[in-house]
């Protein structure tokens, strides 16, 4: 049977030789390299496979299909090197050229733009002349924001940004959050993000754009390919937003050399300088988010499902307006795993010695987690695990202020010891003369009714946990790379369940046995019948209790757990990446966060306390009008149809303009109006 054809490359003395099997099929010098492309690009085409030809030739097989699109759109041309000084300009910047010069532009503002030396344009011009009126003719709209007026000014080669100029914006409310992002310093905390070489966005508009699509509720990256670019950039003073693989690329590259938690930290002081909680109070809590993938990734307990499955988590500490401050991400591991690391965060940020009281529901309920929260000098409330304790208090009629509503609690307020902590306040809630819950703490000179309301505040992070999973996007994996180890876990140990149950059935004998002895003196048998079957009842108890105590024996010296890779030598474990995500997680919170402080400064018009998150969040895609001239940005937002909303509207735009905002990349201040009526 004769062996199948091999692709080889054999090189000696300065040549290159392709054969398939005993054929010949390319000879070629050594640094030909035109000659080499054409060959690679005929034995694709021939039905040789990418990962082949790559390997053979000793290239990736991404170049390689690079050079088969060169050859599909420019033909053998676009697979030789080209000879001589490359051009000044592209193909495309020739032809805006032409087309700006037919449209009355000046060669030293076609210059200008395009970052070159009049002397270019002037050539140029001599040489192909302006476009004809047939060239410039504009394209059919598609929708989008386009210029209404325009004129050129010196920029940057290659930049993206908008000069001056009159654009129609479908997604004009997005502006209002830059009020947000100039006062936390957004500009100067990006300008720490670091990526490669740019040509043209800067690190600032990838940061930027990836900020807004999250405050527009796209959930993942992929979500920017389905918003208007021009519009979107019009809200950023770009021409247009990257596209898709623009984004997700400088993203990922952004990433790989940046600390996310110490990035969210910058943000995070940045936000309670400028606007304080008003109170110390803290709420951290973990969240669980599922993985449905293949790879062995750590198991965690699900609450919405109530089992344990694969995923990750990520902990969660919010103020007490429940907007984000600080977080991390990893392994499911806990609470009382993952505090301390969180602590040591919001320490970074607030200092150490500000006061700290945080809540925490039953799950971080352990002694481990009120030493973590006592060592970082933090003061702590959470609801007692387990059934209620025995009260030795009175209880006492308590009465405090919250939100301008009174509010009384029945309270019967001791001091307790917890096991493995030492002492703690305990405050047992009564209704209709009944204990109904129990709160721990260590804060002492807090009312016992501040306190209770405080921890019953916890849904504000349970809120944003819900509303940044829904539209922000929080729980988006943004990245499917794994590191594959080892299991070094320490796991249930299979043996030791089975010697349990063997244990469990020798007790159960042994009841039995008991059982089955005053059964028998109360049957009702003769004198007779029951000496001769008492030696057997009292030898089945002798023989459990033996058995029973065996079973115990060969209990005692198992371990509860043992490394992973002793019951399995090949055992795995995958860990996520979590730079990438990460990024994307501090642009999550920080739109999560502009998002919630415009909405607090809307509704101190609009009252309305069920809805101002939604009617914020809708505000942000409202259609309006931006102008970009050379000493400032006026932005005008069509009246919404609501009169009470549109109200509220205009009395914020007046307030932000008592502080005019910046764009971030962009030192001209942003006016706001609203439409009138």
């Amino acid at each position: 049977m004769p062996e199948p054809a091999v692709l080889h490359l054999h090189a000696s003395d300065g040549q290159v030789v392709v054969t398939w099997g005993r054929s010949v099929l390319y000879r070629y010098d050594a640094d030909d390299t035109g000659m080499r492309n054409l060959a690679i690009v005929a034995l694709t085409d021939a039905g040789r496979g990418v990962g082949e030809v790559a390997a053979v030739f000793g290239l990736t097989a991404t170049y390689v299909s690079i050079l088969r699109g060169r050859a599909r759109t420019d033909g053998s041309a676009g697979l030789v090197r080209r000879r001589g000084r490359p051009p000044k300009l592209s193909d495309r910047q020739l032809r805006q050229a032409r087309e700006w010069s037919a449209a009355g532009w000046t060669q030293q503002a076609i210059a200008n733009r395009l970052g070159v030396a009049r002397s270019v344009i002037s050539e140029l011009l001599a040489r192909l002349g302006p476009a004809s009126v047939a060239e410039v003719l504009p394209e059919p709209d598609d929708g989008g924001a386009a210029p209404a007026a325009a004129e050129p000014v010196e920029a940057v080669a290659g930049s993206s940004r908008i000069d001056t100029g009159t654009l129609r914006c479908r997604y004009a409310g997005a502006m209002l959050l830059h009020a947000y992002l100039d006062r936390v310093g957004a500009e100067a905390i990006f300008a720490t993000v670091t990526g490669g070489p740019a040509r043209r966005y800067d690190d600032l508009a990838v940061l930027c754009t990836a900020t807004l699509g999250f405050a527009w509720g796209i959930d993942t990256v992929e979500g920017i390919k389905h918003l208007r670019r021009a519009d979107a950039g019009a809200t950023l003073g770009l021409t247009t937003v990257p596209e898709l693989k623009t984004l997700r690329t400088r993203l990922a590259a952004l990433a790989d050399g940046t600390d996310p938690l110490e990035l969210q930290r910058a943000f995070a002081a940045g936000m309670l300088a400028i606007d304080p909680a008003g109170d110390p109070v803290y709420f951290v809590d973990d969240h669980f988010v599922p993985y449905a993938g293949a790879r062995p990734v750590g198991k965690g307990w699900n609450t919405k499902r109530r089992h344990a499955q694969p995923g990750r988590d990520d902990t969660l500490l919010v103020d007490a307006r429940g907007r984000a401050v600080v977080f991390g991400t990893g392994e499911p591991s806990g609470l009382s795993m993952s505090l301390p690391g969180v602590l040591t965060q919001l320490r970074t940020v607030i200092g150490p010695d500000a006061p700290v009281l945080l809540g925490f529901d039953r799950g971080g309920a352990y002694p481990v987690t009120f030493t973590a929260c006592r060592d970082a000098g933090a003061d702590w409330v959470t609801y007692r695990r387990g059934p209620l304790a025995q009260t030795t208090a009175t209880p006492v009629l308590w009465s405090t202020l919250r939100d301008g509503t009174p509010i009384t609690m029945l309270l019967a307020d001791e001091t307790v010891h917890v096991n493995g902590y030492g002492p703690a306040r305990q405050l047992t809630l009564y209704e209709h003369d009944t204990p109904i819950l129990q709160v721990l703490t260590s804060e002492a000179r807090a009312s016992g009714v501040d306190l209770v309301c405080w921890l019953r505040a916890r849904w504000r992070i349970e809120n944003m946990f819900k509303y940044a999973a829904a539209h922000n996007g929080i729980d988006a994996l943004a990245c499917y790379g794994m590191d594959i180890t080892p299991d070094t876990r320490m796991v249930t140990n299979p043996a030791r369940i089975t010697a349990r149950k063997k244990v469990a059935a020798a007790e159960a004998d042994l009841a039995a046995a008991e059982r089955a002895l005053p059964q028998l003196l109360n049957s009702g048998q003769t004198p007779q019948q029951l000496n001769a079957a008492l030696p057997g009842a009292h030898a089945r108890i002798r023989h459990a209790h033996t058995a029973l105590a065996d079973a115990h024996a060969a209990l005692k010296p198992i371990p509860a757990k043992i490394p992973a890779l002793e019951l399995d030598p090949d055992a795995k474990r995958a860990r996520p990446q979590l730079a990438r995500r990460g990024l994307q997680m501090v642009l999550r919170l920080l739109a999560f966060n502009a998002e919630a402080w415009l909405a607090e400064h809307l509704n101190a018009y609009l009252a309305d306390s069920d809805e101002y998150r939604a009617i914020t969040r809708n505000l942000l895609h409202q259609d309006g009008q931006i102008d970009y001239t050379n000493n400032g940005i006026t932005v005008t937002l069509d009246r919404p149809d609501s009169p009470r909303i549109a109200r509220a509207l205009h009395l914020l735009t007046q307030e932000l303009n008592a502080t005019p905002a910046r764009m971030p990349g962009d030192r001209r201040p942003i006016t706001y109006h609203v439409t009138p009526a």
